[in-house]
C-alpha cells in the first residue's frame, strides 16, 4: 500500500524495487563524495595553514601579504567546508555562507591588488577599475545578505 491507502499491484512493486534500490545506492554514493570533499577541503585549509604559518616565521612586508591572503583563503575553503557538514547533518540550505565567501573573496581581491600596487611608482587606471568593481560587488553581497536575513525571518 502506499500512503494514499491505495493498492499498488505486485507487478508495479517489483519493477519499483530495483528503482529504490538504484536511488538508495546513489544517495550514499553522494554522500561518500561529500565527505571526501570535505576532507580535501580540511587537507587543503591544512596545507594553507602551514604555509602561513612558514610567513610568520621569515617576517617581510611580502611575507605578511602573503600571510592575509592565505589567511582570507583558509576561510573561504572553511565556509564552504562548513556548507558540505550542513549537507551532511540534513539541515536546511541556507545563502549566507555563499555570501560570505564572496565577501571574503572580493576583499581577498583588493588587498591583493592593493599590495601589488603599492611597490609601483604608478598605478595603472585597469586596476582602480578592479577595485571599484571589488567595491561594488561587496556591497552587492550586503544588500543580498540583508535581504536573505530578513527573507528568512518572514519563513
Amino acid at each position: 500500500m502506499d500512503k494514499y491507502n491505495v493498492e499498488v499491484p505486485v507487478e508495479e512493486n517489483k519493477k519499483q524495487e530495483p528503482i529504490e534500490q538504484f536511488r538508495r545506492f546513489l544517495v550514499k554514493a553522494d554522500m561518500v563524495f561529500h565527505v571526501f570533499a570535505a576532507l580535501l577541503l580540511l587537507g587543503a585549509c591544512t596545507f594553507i595553514f602551514y604555509y602561513a604559518l612558514l610567513n610568520i616565521v621569515h617576517p617581510s612586508r611580502e611575507s605578511i601579504i602573503h600571510l592575509v591572503n592565505d589567511v582570507l583563503l583558509a576561510l573561504i575553503i572553511l565556509e564552504l567546508l562548513w556548507t558540505v557538514i550542513r549537507f551532511l547533518k540534513k539541515q536546511k540550505f541556507i545563502l549566507g555562507p555563499f555570501l560570505a565567501i564572496g565577501v571574503i573573496a572580493a576583499v581577498r581581491r583588493i588587498l591583493l591588488i592593493e599590495a601589488q600596487t603599492s611597490f609601483m611608482e604608478q598605478v595603472p587606471v585597469e586596476k582602480l577599475y578592479e577595485i571599484g568593481l571589488s567595491a561594488f560587488v561587496i556591497l552587492a553581497l550586503m544588500v543580498a545578505y540583508y535581504l536573505s536575513v530578513r527573507a528568512q525571518r518572514l519563513e
